[in-house]
């Protein structure tokens, strides 16, 4: 008893020095910084420092910027590409308009890259081998601009090949569109199956395409899907910003994100590697892609059955599905496409370039603002845009900062992630590396990838909680033209829904895995956001900018077709800038969890619509369901009260202000909202995919993903009572998410 009364003791005292340095730590005045100018525990937005940065945020600089970076191609881990991460030290680093610190991070990664010396051939050959037609293995130069530096088209991670053998036509390449070809007759087993972009990723085509016995996939961007039908050579770039007819998207084929061959491990020298046969995710067969100049010549001399009007494009011929030529076409009858495909792996260096901002009172406390840095051509769009944009704004709050007269509430970092295009392989090797320490920080992510699509509108995504720190940034920014109107304003005229809450207002769309964000919510479950300006879609149907990812994305298709006075570049540079300002200066965080119950209620309506009778009938309820929305949205509300409270205590309000320790304990709970949504054993087929709310969804019902996937499952022939034994699992998971969200957002002395 005698030493429990001295362990009990000394237990106690611990505790209390513990609680005595917090209290002294948040509590005591902290002598002032002379870097940090007006530095206090009360410090928060400062509306004279964030319309000076409205305002300094230069169209001519990003202009300068972008003409600069895009100059030449810079693939990841190329010489361009190298230069460019110096040409990002030397402006973060610069004694005038840098920043605290930059430094790079290097990992050793799995590329794919094709064979400059054996460049992938495309041709129609007979049964003896004779070629009757090859098809052109670089786009055409059709402004001098497409110089021989641009990497030729190819499927970057497709195995290398010669595949040979009657050509079919798949649609989009759909596990459904080749299930729609065995149905209709067609034998697919040795064919070579041509596919169009859109519908499904680009890997799945030839991943989906395998199982079915084809032994390789060629993809063609379809005029119809990107042109708005338009095809000739007077019709498209140079002479509008529409795809020329040799024009061909690259891209990634991996169908995960990160390095593929050190999953859930930073790929540095010493970590695990699987062996390259073991990875999961890669085409299992040759592709390549090619113009639809190409697809055209195949495409029409097909034999067969038609297309259905769906898989019906622009090309100006019959969509026939083969296999096979047709007797009267271009080619001789029984004739074959030869795919002959080198591309080879190779482990290469690659950089992440961050930039920091340390904070003057929660300098533990990140906003990350990152964008990519590699491209596939000369990337004036994708990602250069982007980049002028990130450098304009560091360059700017740089100036302030070396000044002394600002410095952050928050630490801010700046981040250009190297070889996106692969994969997102920087962005999510930086999450690897420091898994813990982000989960723990990280206040919320901001992605700026293309910042400029076109000139018409803003278009932002994000998760519920940034809606509002989003929409009060764009109020206060005029839109680009003359009409008078914000940003929002302009916004909501293009692209608006009806709230519940606040009636009209934008759309805010949500995040899948298309660029640098996806690590960020997917795996480490911190609040997130990507900004753009985009075009019109009432005028257009492109899926994207019609030259995403071909040689003719230049700086003078940026200046001639998307944003002649860069205006638009200014305007997300100020929305960005106005969002990365608020989450790193406000004294409360603007984040407002309460936006999450509206998604939740909207899923919850889903599911009892769209799947309530069918669990009735496998004796599953969805009444712990709507316990638990409905227990997170009174916490959601109680918060929101209570931070409304404290902020009527602030110093401009009354002489008895919030203590910080209070203030600091609400930031928290609003930081780790979104955390609560992981369980990382949800889906177990799907890598990285952590976020029971945002994993990808492949059913019909737009409610929870893993609940909507089960039940699909479920429903399909011979299911048993396994596969309602997953739903019945996914829906214990959302219940116990939504339970442990709610339990993050009451008061820290309740449990």
């Amino acid at each position: 008893m005698h030493w429990a009364k001295i362990l009990g003791a000394v237990v106690g005292a611990a505790a209390l020095l513990g609680l005595g340095i917090i209290l002294g730590h948040f509590a005591i005045p902290k002598a002032t910084d002379p870097s940090a100018p007006g530095t206090s525990d009360s410090q928060d937005l400062d509306l004279e420092v964030l319309n000076l940065v409205m305002e300094q945020l230069d169209a001519s600089r990003i202009r300068e910027n972008l003409r600069e970076l895009s100059q030449e191609p810079h693939v990841a881990s190329s010489p361009q590409d190298e230069a460019l991460v110096h040409l990002l030290l030397e402006r973060w680093q610069d004694t005038a308009t840098g920043l605290d610190s930059a430094k790079t991070y290097e990992y050793n990664v799995l590329l794919s890259f094709p064979n400059e010396e054996q460049p992938n051939v495309v041709e129609v050959v007979g049964q003896d081998g004779t070629v009757f037609h090859s098809f052109q293995p670089q786009e055409k130069n059709l402004t001098g601009e497409q110089e021989p530096k641009v990497l030729q088209p190819y499927a970057a991670y497709a195995p290398a090949g010669t595949p040979q053998g009657l050509l079919v036509y798949a649609n989009q390449g759909s596990e459904e569109d080749f299930k729609e070809l065995e149905a209709r007759g067609i034998k697919l087993e040795g064919t070579i199956a041509l596919t169009r972009y859109g519908g499904v990723g680009r890997g799945a085509k030839a991943i989906n395409a395998a199982k079915h016995g084809v032994v390789g996939v060629l993809v063609y961007t379809d005029p119809g899907d990107i042109n708005d039908g338009k095809s000739l050579p007077s019709e498209t770039f140079p002479n509008s910003w529409g795809l020329p007819p040799s024009g061909v998207e690259r891209g990634s084929y991996y169908e995960y994100f990160g390095d593929p061959l050190t999953p859930y491990l930073p790929a540095h020298p010493s970590s695990f590697r699987l062996d390259i046969n073991n990875i999961s995710g890669i085409p299992p067969i040759p592709a390549q892609p090619i113009g639809f100049e190409d697809a055209r010549d195949l495409l029409c001399n097909l034999t067969g059955p038609p297309a259905t009007a769906s898989w019906k494009g622009a090309l100006g011929c019959d969509y026939n599905l083969g296999p096979g030529f047709k007797q009267d076409g271009s080619f001789p009858a029984g004739s074959e496409v030869k795919m002959r495909v080198h591309n080879r792996l190779e482990l290469k260096n690659s950089s992440n370039v961050l930039g920091i901002i340390q904070g003057a009172v929660e300098p533990d406390r990140y906003v990350i603002y990152g964008n990519h840095r590699d491209s596939w051509v000369d990337g004036a769009v994708d990602p250069s845009t982007g980049t002028a944009v990130l450098l304009e704004i560091t360059r700017v709050l740089g100036t302030l900062l070396k000044k002394g007269t600002w410095r952050p509430r928050r630490s801010i970092i700046f981040a250009s992630w190297g070889a996106e295009e692969f994969g997102l392989i920087g962005s999510t090797e930086f999450t690897e590396e420091f898994l813990s320490k982000l989960q723990e920080r990280t206040v919320a992510y901001i992605n700026v990838d293309i910042s400029v699509f076109a000139n018409a509108t803003l278009r932002a995504q994000g998760t519920p909680p940034v809606q509002s720190v989003i929409f009060s940034a764009t109020k206060e920014i005029s839109a680009p033209g003359r009409s008078g109107l914000s940003i929002y304003d302009n916004w909501i005229r293009y692209t608006n829904r009806s709230s519940t809450v606040y009636g009209l207002v934008p759309s805010l769309g949500t995040l899948g895995a298309g660029s640098d964000y996806a690590s960020f919510i997917h795996f480490l479950g911190i609040s997130s956001m990507d900004l753009a300006y985009t075009y019109d879609r009432s005028k257009t149907s492109a899926r994207i900018y019609p030259t995403y990812h071909t040689a003719f994305d230049t700086f003078d298709y940026v200046v001639k077709f998307l944003d002649p006075d860069f205006s638009s570049h200014q305007a997300v540079g100020r929305t960005a800038g106005s969002v990365l300002l608020r989450l790193s200066d406000s004294l409360f965080l603007p984040l407002n969890v309460s936006d999450y119950s509206e998604t939740l209620h909207s899923f919850l309506r889903a599911a009892q619509t769209d799947l309530g009778t069918l669990l009735e009938q496998h004796n599953i309820s969805l009444d712990p369901l709507v316990t638990a929305v409905k227990e997170f949205e009174t916490a959601a509300a109680a918060l929101v009260r209570r931070i409304s409270a404290l902020q009527s205590s602030s110093p401009e309000v009354t002489d008895m202000p919030s203590s910080p320790l209070q203030v600091r304990m609400v930031n928290d709970q609003l930081m780790l909202l979104e955390r609560a949504f992981l369980n990382p054993r949800a889906f177990p087929e799907k890598p990285y995919y952590s976020h029971v709310l945002w994993a990808p969804n492949t059913a019909s019902a737009a409610t929870f993903p893993g609940l909507a996937n089960a039940c699909a499952r479920a429903q399909e022939a011979n299911s048993g009572s396994e596969a309602w034994a997953e739903v019945q699992r996914q829906l214990s998971i959302v219940v116990t998410a939504l339970e442990g969200a709610a339990a993050t957002l009451k008061p820290v002395e309740d449990l």
